[in-house]
């Protein structure tokens, strides 16, 4: 369950005020520059959802050629925001260019097959177009899926070349690492595709009704962050692939209701308890023309986490995950014969958190990051899987391993923690730090501060050396650093600063912009800058924790009347939502129509400490939701809150949360919004529902205690629910249960459906139309509109 907070907002950029310029010389934004009043226009649900994006050329999937002289983008076209583009531009010299016209190669974009959709819905790609690119590792290269064919695009000399228009969809293509070939999955089968003399060879024949090759199973797609089922040595000779077998899966009948009739799709769905498809690995050797089956383990039923190549090649490693997500193996695999051995464990009384932080080295080391010590922090490990050093260490998180200068011996990696160095020669003011093996180390004291993020760099050679902030700001950073770790490709947004994208040194110095996007007369958001809501931040104490929250006050705002509040949640495990970044647009459509938004990360919620992340563990809907009764009680004691208009609203988790909430009598919520929720952990999928609640044989107390149904008639107001007719993720039955349990317990409510709509809704129109739905619902209940009986006391 990949976070979606609300439909809407994962699909339309966020808009804030006037933009300010990061300064030239280092990576920190610049004070904000004087410009021309703004006329005060008011946003409208009919504007947000219209063609130029409110958002500005916001820059999307920026990467760095591997020899640092291109900067490749995707963008939105003007005249249609959910088609992408593909866009270059000179590190040095020059004005960006269009590389790929989606429109120009494919004027009509046909129907994508079932596979490609899924895969899509997956990656919560919602965009037609150029959707995803890639390089290969000589930079000659940038491989472009379009529409279910294959285009590459030269470097030298700009030409497209069109290598597929077949029926059939080709999905998850790459380049080989050398550039030689070009690969891709089609029909269930794994091709090769020789640029040399423009010839197919099929590695893969057997792939056909419940096999499949090379790609991501569905779990591994939805719950493990991953998204490819392939992998190229780097000297192109093997490649790792796995063969997934879902014959073992259950049969879901679901219903996909679209606007023009219904069929009936009998989904693999692997719910919780039940078998889940067999996952095998092969290794495919090019140069003998053979594969062999690597040795995952006596035990089937585990998950493939993660799989990754040393740098010569010469062996795989591979993550393997244990069904109940407490182990987690690294192997040490031949590619030659496929045998293994586990040269690293990682354990858990909770679960072991997947990462994408393994990096191996040009010695044989390799990186790797733990919670071992309570926060996710990085190691340095020799080629047996025995620990040198730490390389991060204190009371924070590291949030992902961005890059390594393994010439200068430079990390890089993002986190939220404020950190003030130790002056040279002063030996006082630190601490001892605990590391994995109980290995022990004075270190510096830190502040975490889940709010902002920085990318940071620390020493690969030296144990309990200082960091130091590459970017700076009080906002959020994120970065995508080149392969040699000299240069990164750096996004950042805070309250006043739209998201702006520029290309910069490894020491933080700005190269050139690639999306300034300055915030002027010329900007499409410029007219409604002016009436953006004021932002505050706050705290909250539960159970030893520190929960964060955030706050906007509508245009206008008069502290001595009484407002609405609308509390946005998602509240489930995810990177958190409270940030001093740019505020989501639909957000102020909320403050137009008058209402206070405010949104707590409660426990569970968060990149944080993994005891803070495993509050939930066995239990949820239960800390969760008794920490948003805290920040409800919390907001009764402000003067200018009035007690008896809050509402919830929320998407996926989110919609969980929301029916928990209006369920909940402490919580006391006038109304709530929730879509596509998961009711009944026992109809969601395996991956994500046993990685904290267990299976439901083993954990029939906390299932039952997070089972919506039993709590409907405690519901304390109107309740609007919400779900896309065709959703394979969160199965439409989680809402109809409800459907049916209130209409027998006649009790009064509100349901939107939309026909056609997986996870999440999609396009201008219907979005437009659900932002209708949520304002007009709101109005009736907590607005202007609601029952006087329900504004009694209302200044």
């Amino acid at each position: 369950m990949r976070n979606i907070l609300l439909a809407s907002t994962l699909f339309v950029a966020a808009m804030s005020p006037f933009s300010a310029a990061l300064a030239q010389d280092v990576g920190t934004p610049a004070p904000a520059e004087a410009a021309a009043p703004a006329p005060s226009a008011l946003l409208t649900p009919e504007r947000v959802f219209a063609n130029p994006s409110l958002a500005g050329p916001v820059a999307r999937g920026v990467t760095l050629s591997p020899d640092g002289e291109l900067v490749a983008f995707l963008r939105s076209r003007e005249d249609d925001v959910d088609v992408l583009d593909l866009w270059a531009a000179p590190t040095g010299e020059g004005e960006p260019f269009k590389l790929i016209d989606a429109r120009a190669l494919v004027p009509d974009a046909g129907e994508l097959s079932e596979a490609e959709k899924a895969r899509r819905e997956r990656m919560r790609i919602s965009q037609r177009g150029v959707v995803e690119y890639s390089w290969d590792e000589q930079g000659r290269y940038i491989l472009a899926p379009l529409e279910g064919d294959i285009f590459l695009a030269e470097r030298e000399g700009g030409n497209v070349r069109r290598l597929t228009e077949t029926e059939a969809d080709e999905i998850d293509a790459k380049v080989s690492p050398e550039g030689n070939f070009v690969s891709w999955v089609r029909d269930q089968d794994l091709v090769v595709y020789d640029l040399s003399t423009n010839r197919e060879t099929a590695i893969t024949d057997e792939g056909e009704g419940l096999i499949t090759w090379a790609t991501a199973e569905f779990i591994a797609q939805e719950e493990l962050d991953r998204d490819t089922g392939y992998w190229w040595s780097p000297n192109e000779r093997y490649i790792a692939l796995q063969r997934t077998d879902e014959s073992t899966v259950d049969i879901i009948p679901r219903l996909d209701i679209t606007g023009g009739g219904a069929a009936t799709v009998e989904q693999r769905y692997p719910r919780a308890g039940r078998p889940n498809a067999v996952v095998e690995l092969y290794v495919h050797d090019r140069e003998r023309g053979r594969r062999v089956k690597v040795d995952l383990g006596a035990d089937a039923d585990i998950y493939l986490g993660r799989v990754n190549w040393s740098t010569d090649g010469a062996t795989l490693y591979v993550q393997r995950l244990s069904r109940d997500q407490k182990t987690l193996d690294l192997l040490s695999v031949d590619p030659a014969t496929g045998n293994s051995r586990v040269i690293l464990t990682q354990r858990s009384d909770a679960w072991v958190p997947l990462t994408h932080d393994f990096k191996a080295l040009k010695d044989g080391n390799f990186i790797w990051s733990t919670e071992e010590t309570g926060w996710r922090h990085l190691y340095l490990y020799d080629r047996d899987g025995e620990m040198i050093r730490p390389i991060t260490y204190g009371p924070w998180a590291v949030k992902s391993l961005n890059g390594v200068n393994q010439d200068t011996g430079e990390v890089f990696f993002t986190a939220s923690f404020e950190y003030a160095a130790r002056p040279e020669g002063v030996s006082g003011g630190h601490s001892l730090c605990v590391f994995p093996g109980d290995r022990q180390a004075m270190c510096d004291p830190q502040a975490e501060e889940p709010t902002t993020q920085r990318l940071w760099r620390g020493s690969l050679n030296e144990t309990a050396s200082r960091f130091t902030p590459v970017t700076s700001g009080d906002g959020w950073w994120s970065a995508s650093m080149n392969g040699p770790g000299t240069a990164f490709v750096g996004n950042y947004s805070d309250l006043n600063t739209p998201p702006q994208s520029g290309l910069y040194r490894a020491d933080g110095t700005l190269i050139r912009w690639i999306e300034e996007n300055r915030l002027n007369e010329s900007h499409p958001y410029f007219p409604y800058a002016s009436r953006r809501g004021e932002v505050t931040y706050g705290t909250l104490e539960s159970h030893g924790e520190t929960l964060v929250w955030q706050m906007t006050t509508p245009p206008g705002f008069d502290p001595s009347q009484t407002w609405p509040v609308v509390m946005q949640v998602y509240g489930g495990p995810s990177g958190g939502g409270v940030r001093k970044s740019w505020q989501s647009s639909t957000n102020q459509l909320l403050t137009e129509a008058g209402y206070v938004v405010f949104r707590l990360d409660n426990r569970g919620e968060g990149d944080r400490s993994a005891a803070f992340k495993q509050a939930l563990y066995l239990k949820m809907g239960q800390p969760e939701v008794e920490d948003q009764v805290l920040a409800a009680n919390y907001l009764r004691t402000l003067p200018f809150v009035d007690d008896d208009r809050i509402a919830m609203m929320g998407w996926s988790y989110g919609g969980f949360m929301s029916l928990m909430a209006i369920t909940e009598p402490e919580m006391g919520l006038a109304s709530a919004i929730s879509g596509a929720p998961p009711t009944e952990w026992g109809l969601y999928d395996t991956g994500y529902t046993e990685r904290y609640m267990s299976t439901p044989e083993a954990n029939r107390e906390g299932y039952a205690a997070s089972d919506v149904i039993p709590r409907l008639p405690n519901m304390t107001g109107r309740l609007l629910l919400m779900h896309g007719m065709a959703d394979d993720n969160v199965i439409f039955e989680n809402t109809t249960r409800v459907l049916n349990a209130l209409q027998e317990a006649s009790i009064p409510f509100e349901t939107m459906l939309y026909p056609g709509q997986r996870h999440g809704i999609r396009g201008n129109p219907r979005q437009l139309h659900q932002w209708r739905t949520y304002l007009d619902f709101l109005d009736r209940t907590i607005g202007s509109r609601a029952p006087a009986s329900e504004l009694a006391g209302q200044d």
